[in-house]
């Protein structure tokens, strides 16, 4: 990567479910960057589609992620369970192989009220599995576990940061409305988004700024965490300062916008970031 790129968390809105090439040509056609193929719900799209993003991302230098399905957690209190969390995690990286993908995101777990230090151990144990695999197949896709937002999910930053030094591919997906909602309302200022940076680089190393992939979206939020996603200046997300400090630090990935209006904000991003 050498520089940031603006994605949208799935197809355009306006290209009215009338398929990926339509979809991308409208992405092409606003200046924006690429997408994120959202297969929340299943790792699943015929060949003809492979073929077509794949080509297209790279004909058009487009930047393409892969988010996997929300039936994912790799702490559950039933084996069967765990394994299907695997197996969803090693589709979707396969599918963003495929697909020409630079990386793959997934909400890794809950607690399931156990002690946090244990699910890090069941986490790691599983992730173990999946590196091994994808090493096995030539498949060196990021394979990233995403800040979640709320406390019954496994997912601080701190956790994700942890793991991701275990593994040579695997980094964090920070999604920074998930960090504001979860702590009803911090992680939201030019020196609380400088911290976290901070952070990533004293622990991480300039690598995760080279390699970046962040989520961000306004965001409705309580005691409990994330409610749902937001318009932009529609929430009290302070993502002009957040932009500022991506600039700072030099970020080069990209950043994945969630809001409903997914288009039209990820556009607002990009030119904010390029006005500053």
């Amino acid at each position: 990567m050498n520089k940031l790129h603006f994605l949208t968390a799935g197809l355009p809105l306006a290209s009215e479910n009338k398929g990926y090439k339509k979809g991308l040509e409208l992405i092409k056609e606003m200046n924006l960057d690429g997408i994120e193929v959202e297969f929340v719900h299943g790792v699943r799209m015929n060949e003809a589609n492979q073929k077509l993003i794949s080509s297209f991302a790279k004909e058009n230098d487009l930047k393409i992620t892969c988010h996997g399905p929300y039936y994912i957690n790799l702490n559950s209190n039933e084996e069967e369970k765990i394994e299907a969390s695997i197996v969803r995690i090693l589709e979707t990286a396969r599918m963003g192989k495929n697909i020409g993908a630079y990386s793959i995101t997934f909400h890794a777990a809950f607690y399931m009220s156990k002690n946090p230090d244990d699910v890090y151990k069941t986490v790691y144990n599983s992730m173990e599995r999946i590196c091994s695999e994808l090493e096995k197949e030539g498949n060196n896709i990021w394979v990233r576990p995403e800040t979640t937002g709320k406390g019954t999910q496994w997912g601080t930053l701190e956790e994700i940061v942890t793991l991701s030094k275990e593994f040579k591919n695997v980094l964090p997906c920070i999604d920074f409305a998930h960090m504001h909602a979860r702590s009803n309302g911090l992680y939201n200022t030019y020196d609380e988004f400088s911290k976290i940076m901070e952070f990533l680089g004293k622990e991480l190393g300039d690598n995760v700024f080279n390699n970046f992939h962040a989520h961000l979206a306004g965001i409705e939020y309580g005691i409990k965490g994330e409610k749902n996603h937001l318009i932009l200046e529609k929430s009290d997300m302070n993502y002009k300062d957040l932009l500022k400090v991506f600039k700072e630090f030099d970020v080069k990935g990209v950043l994945v916008c969630e809001s409903p209006n997914i288009e039209e904000d990820t556009k607002f991003l990009k030119d904010y970031y390029l006005s500053l």
